[in-house]
């Protein structure tokens, strides 16, 4: 197994502030920041490691009832904001798929 083998590594952590602690870690190690987004219901850090591997790492602060209550969690399409403008497109591609 060599390169592109896989796309990325996930790793998670608390919160955003621990997101921010590893993305100034990945710079003093002089590591490539791919990108560092605030997702909403989470935040992200992408890096590369020495061999190109993407590693990101996100909190689970503050997660995806921010929107909608645990009970009623997923029974719709709640989406982060930086989204909302594409609302019609994203549910007419699920109701296609749905068939």
């Amino acid at each position: 197994m060599g390169r592109g083998s896989l796309d990325h590594l996930a790793y998670r952590v608390g919160t955003k502030e621990e997101v921010e602690q590893w993305r100034q870690k990945a710079l003093d190690a002089g590591l490539e920041i791919v990108e560092f987004a605030d997702r909403a219901y989470f935040t992200s850090l992408y890096f590369r490691e020495p061999n190109g591997l993407l590693i990101e790492i996100a909190s689970d602060t503050p997660g995806f009832a921010i929107d909608e209550t645990t009970e009623t969690l997923g029974e719709t399409l709640a989406l982060p904001p930086f989204l909302e403008d594409k609302r019609a497109e994203i549910e007419f591609n699920l109701k296609e798929n749905d068939k």
